[in-house]
């Protein structure tokens, strides 16, 4: 039995279409979540000598559930750009992981499939805000603009998709969008044919519209802040706005901070595009927070941490 573990959203999912394209197992256990339900080695059932292969999701957030499930005989393939912490020594873990701010999961596993499904790599890269890297794979595979202008969409609308505090929150299960997107070798066509897109883009325009309303946080400092109120349709939105705002002014770090159902708050940060450094560091210092170098968040940050929060992300990027 095999199990393909990834992280639902775009990176995860165009991570794990190239592996399964050049490697067809149609028979593999899927296991996803959303962007944040990063802790999903725990969902594994304890198996014995099965073969696993993890995408897009945070070893460090994993490392007990990896152990005991290596402990137990299964061999774990691991392809992943976050914070990782001591990668554990054993025969049985094959481990990728490049923690470079200008790399990620998509683009990693390309270079594994020396470069067969590249498009799909493009896809992922600008769904995880990686525009640079995205438009350099672009130019070497000789993509029209128009191209270009397509799979940014598409990595974008996938990542959208990923946002929820529950997976209620979202217009589509990921593993559905996998299923849908498996269908297709050329994303172009995906582009063309696939109906769910249609929705996807609408429900995007929408919810975008709603939080391009949103005034900035007037606290001091020079980097910014944004509050969204606690509903589905920010929590959707929530990366693709933070990731519009940071694109605007690329010299300072944005911060999300968007209302939990229990009274917490979720936090999504971008660090500044010219200087993408720090906010893994920053958010893994609080309870549920990880993530990379130039993009992290908090799951859950208790209300009372908040402005404690808030006075360090300004003094990060002073």
């Amino acid at each position: 039995m095999h199990h393909d573990v990834f992280n639902g959203d775009a990176d995860g999912l165009c991570s794990l279409l190239q592996l399964r394209l050049a490697t067809p197992l149609p028979e593999a256990t899927q296991i996803t979540g959303t962007k944040r339900d990063t802790q999903l080695l725990s969902k594994i059932p304890d198996i014995r000598d099965s073969s696993i292969t993890v995408l897009d999701v945070s070893l460090d957030s994993n490392r007990s559930a990896l152990e005991h499930l290596l402990r137990l005989g299964n061999s774990v393939l691991y392809i992943d750009h976050h914070f990782a912490g001591d990668i554990p020594q054993s025969g049985l873990l094959t481990p990728h992981i490049d923690q470079r701010s200008d790399v990620c999961t998509s683009l990693l596993v390309n270079s594994l499939v020396e470069g067969k499904y590249a498009p799909w790599a493009v896809c992922g890269a600008f769904g995880d805000n990686l525009h640079k890297p995205a438009r350099k794979l672009s130019q070497a595979l000789s993509l029209r603009e128009r191209d270009v202008q397509q799979l940014q969409e598409i990595g974008e609308l996938l990542n959208y998709n990923s946002y929820g505090e529950t997976i209620a929150d979202l217009h589509f299960h990921p593993s559905i969008l996998y299923a849908e997107l498996a269908r297709y070798r050329d994303p172009f066509e995906f582009y063309c044919h696939a109906p769910l897109l249609s929705q996807l883009r609408q429900g995007f325009h929408d919810d975008l519209e709603q939080a391009m309303r949103i005034e900035e946080d007037g606290r001091p400092g020079k980097n910014r802040v944004y509050f969204l109120p606690d509903s589905a349709w920010a929590r959707r939105v929530s990366g693709v706005f933070a990731n519009r705002r940071a694109t605007e002014q690329a010299e300072i770090a944005h911060a999300l901070i968007t209302s939990n159902s229990d009274g917490s708050w979720r936090v999504s940060v971008r660090a500044p595009l010219n200087d993408c450094r720090g906010a893994d560091i920053l958010c893994r210092k609080y309870p549920t927070g990880g993530g990379r170098a130039g993009a992290a968040g908090v799951t859950r940050l208790p209300a009372e941490l908040l402005d404690g929060f808030l006075a360090e992300f300004q003094q990060t990027y002073r």
